[in-house]
């Protein structure tokens, strides 16, 4: 599976709603839940955190090991699939993945759904991982 499968997955989940600590595309996702529902959606289904505060303070304990999800560190430009990790404001973090045309994917709280938007979420960028194109084993 590639990171542009993973996008185009993404993509086709603009428009549902967005619900904190959401995992199911019908009822809503947060940002996490849409990395989960578009891996699913390529046949990469992963477990991801649930349980974790709209706002926090140590990005520790809460990011799982992207290595172990399939996912290696990157700074090379960004392309379709790209998962990036924002810091929107204090104590606040999200994910946004990158859309198949170079806009962003992303749960956005304020919209109440997932949304795809030619600029990426405002705030630093603490991470970018791409998609191994095969599980490793």
């Amino acid at each position: 599976m590639s990171g542009a499968e993973l996008a185009q997955a993404a993509a086709a989940l603009t428009g549902r709603p967005w619900r904190l600590h959401g995992r199911d595309p019908a009822t809503g996702l947060d940002c996490i839940g849409l990395l989960g529902a578009a891996l699913a959606r390529i046949g990469r289904p992963i477990r991801l955190p649930t349980g974790y505060p709209l706002r926090l303070r140590q990005l520790g304990s809460w990011l799982p090991d992207p290595e172990g999800l399939g996912f290696s560190a990157t700074s090379a430009p960004v392309a379709p699939g790209d998962v990036i990790l924002l810091q929107p404001g204090p104590a606040q973090i999200h994910l946004a993945i990158a859309a198949p045309d170079g806009g962003w994917i992303h749960a956005h709280a304020g919209l109440r759904r997932v949304v795809q938007q030619c600029a990426l979420p405002p705030g630093p960028m603490l991470g970018q991982w791409r998609l191994h194109p095969e599980p490793k084993v």
